[in-house]
């Protein structure tokens, strides 16, 4: 059965974006039955050009990606969330989306922070190199996720091993 694993940020235009690429990506390299979405609370209907760019440069299929609010994740008919994971970087005081979806089952929710590579200093360059930074460290988590054996572990031991992975 599927694993669906929903990364959220508030206007998922970014980091979920970049996360959702990412885990979709790993998942289809090494045969995991894995599918990786993004939303927003407050969507802002558009994908950072940046986040686009440095998936395409990393190999990634990008042509799915499209901004779009957390509704469609709650509603009848969206697939069975096993994880909820928020990628705001809430120690710049953002507000990050508290997902509560009662449609949508109990997944294990978890905050994985990331400062916003939009706002990174140096200009175009600085930008870029942010942006890149940050794919790779979602890339690592991700990669820690699917190293998981997620088909056989109970939401309990799921919730620790993905609180292990904050840790790193």
């Amino acid at each position: 059965m599927t694993t669906h694993v929903l990364i959220l940020c508030t206007h998922n235009s970014a980091r979920s974006v970049l996360a959702e690429g990412m885990l979709n990506h790993w998942a289809g390299k090494l045969g995991c039955d894995v599918r990786a979405h993004s939303a927003g609370s407050a969507p802002s209907g558009r994908i950072n050009p940046l986040a686009l760019e440095v998936l395409n440069q990393a190999g990634m299929a990008t042509g799915a990606c499209r901004s779009k609010r957390w509704d469609e994740f709650i509603a009848d008919g969206a697939p069975p969330l096993a994880i909820v994971i928020t990628v705001c970087d809430s120690a710049a005081a953002e507000t990050c989306p508290v997902f509560v979806g009662a449609a949508a089952g109990q997944p294990v929710k978890l905050h994985w922070g990331y400062p916003d590579p939009s706002n990174a200093e140096g200009g175009e360059a600085g930008k870029r190199r942010a942006f890149e930074l940050t794919r790779q460290a979602i890339g690592y988590r991700m990669l820690q996720l699917l190293a998981l054996p997620l088909g056989s572990m109970d939401r309990s031991a799921l919730q620790v091993a993905l609180a292990e992975i904050s840790r790193n």
